[in-house]
């Protein structure tokens, strides 16, 4: 493990240490994928408002973790994330005051694409191949293990692997498998002994069988408690308390990855994919004893599609990067799919992994550009970009900012930024 500190390093503990708690708030944990409310934004206060051509400082830069895409988690002063070292899948704890590594755990084979989750002391993270893993976070002591495909006969889509990030709800853990007959599991969160297994009847033509890139989202639409998922054949509901079916929607679907994360507020879904497919907006309803799902609007991918990278959700609009593998900067009115602004080229290329803090929208571009748009309706507003300091191949990993310190994953390599304002 490779450790290197900036030269502000110094300077900075001393900041940190004057600084109040009242000027920072409380520092919010993000224990899992896109943060406390899996919507992207973090709670925080108090950042830069604008970034020169070198961009925040650095505070440091850690290696060592190996192959993948995942992001990371931050819980009370650690850092969790996974990586592939000489064809083997590790889940990683780390101190984030240096980017020490503190243990790893051996978890399958392969790349992994997941944002561990954690809660109450244990850390949940998925391989690539299906192996779900619990770990004591202090240690990295397995707690229980668990086969997607040989306990539930599960299967992915397309041959890039498994990618959610696992939801713990109260004293479950909802993952999602992909098999017809356990499409959505819950597990005991202690034991991982099977809670329920959701089977789903035929999800329509479009896409493909199996799980998809997404991760599960908890919704109350129309007064119920559900799971709300994008699979292999589009987005699936299933109730919380048993599992049951309840709705699903196929237009959206693709066949070779869907990947985004819906967006959920009060009776509706908002749902988007890549290649070449779109958008679309539904509305949950009662039909007598069951839920449906209206189609209030469908964009065409000309008008707006999400690839990968995600969608934010703030105030009454939504903002992503639109187009397949583009990353245009792009903000529509949720409830009319009417575009604001954009939709052309912003300061980097390829696909944006997108999060929201303090007003303002941190676009990661594959190229290794960050940018700094305001999150307004009224204009596209960049207020500076840079480069990052690390580049070993697309940079996708989605940006995570908690107590003033921005966290970027690039494979092997670790970086943490200062983003308050001075």
């Amino acid at each position: 493990m490779k450790l290197w500190h900036g030269t502000r390093l110094a300077a900075l503990a001393l900041a940190v240490a004057a600084t109040t708690v009242g000027s920072l708030g409380v520092a919010k944990d993000w224990a899992s994928w896109r943060g406390p409310n899996r919507d992207g934004i973090a709670p925080e206060k108090g950042l830069l408002k604008e970034w020169t051509e070198e961009g925040p400082p650095v505070v440091w830069k850690a290696e060592g973790y190996g192959k993948g895409f995942s992001s990371v988690a931050v819980v009370k002063g650690k850092l969790f994330t996974m990586g592939e070292r000489k064809g083997k899948c590790y889940l990683f704890g780390i101190d984030s005051n240096g980017g020490k590594e503190l243990w790893a755990t051996e978890v399958g084979r392969g790349d992994p694409n997941c944002t561990p989750t954690v809660d109450s002391g244990i850390v949940y993270g998925l391989g690539r191949e299906g192996d779900l893993v619990a770990c004591k976070a202090d240690s990295g002591e397995l707690v229980w293990r668990k086969d997607f495909k040989k306990d539930f006969g599960g299967s992915m889509m397309s041959g890039w692997g498994y990618s959610e990030s696992p939801l713990i709800d109260g004293d479950r853990l909802i993952c999602t498998p992909g098999s017809n007959e356990a499409m959505i599991v819950a597990l005991n969160k202690k034991t991982g002994d099977v809670i329920w297994k959701s089977s789903v009847p035929d999800l329509g033509q479009r896409g493909g069988g199996g799980a998809g890139y997404s991760s599960v989202v908890i919704s109350n639409a129309a007064g119920v408690k559900q799971y709300v998922q994008l699979v292999g054949r589009g987005i699936v509901s299933v109730a919380a308390k048993d599992g049951a079916f309840l709705w699903n929607y196929n237009r959206i679907a693709n066949g070779t990855a869907n990947i985004p994360t819906p967006i959920v507020k009060d009776n509706y879904v908002f749902c988007s994919t890549g290649y070449g497919t779109g958008s679309a907006l539904l509305e949950i309803k009662k039909a007598g004893s069951k839920l449906v799902a209206e189609e209030k609007y469908y964009l065409e991918a000309k008008e707006m599609q999400n690839h990968h990278g995600g969608m934010i959700l703030f105030g009454d609009y939504v903002y992503c990067g639109h187009g397949h593998n583009q990353g245009f900067p792009l903000c529509i009115e949720l409830k009319t799919g009417k575009v604001a602004w954009g939709g052309k080229r912003g300061p980097g290329g390829g696909s944006a992994a997108v999060l929201l803090a303090d007003g303002n929208l941190y676009f990661r571009y594959e190229d290794g550009t960050m940018a700094l748009i305001e999150a307004t309706p009224s204009e596209y507003n960049l207020k500076g970009s840079f480069k990052l300091a690390s580049k070993n191949g697309a940079s996708w990993p989605h940006p995570v900012i908690v107590d003033g310190l921005m966290y970027i994953r690039d494979q092997n390599t670790l970086l943490c930024y200062d983003v308050r304002a001075k």
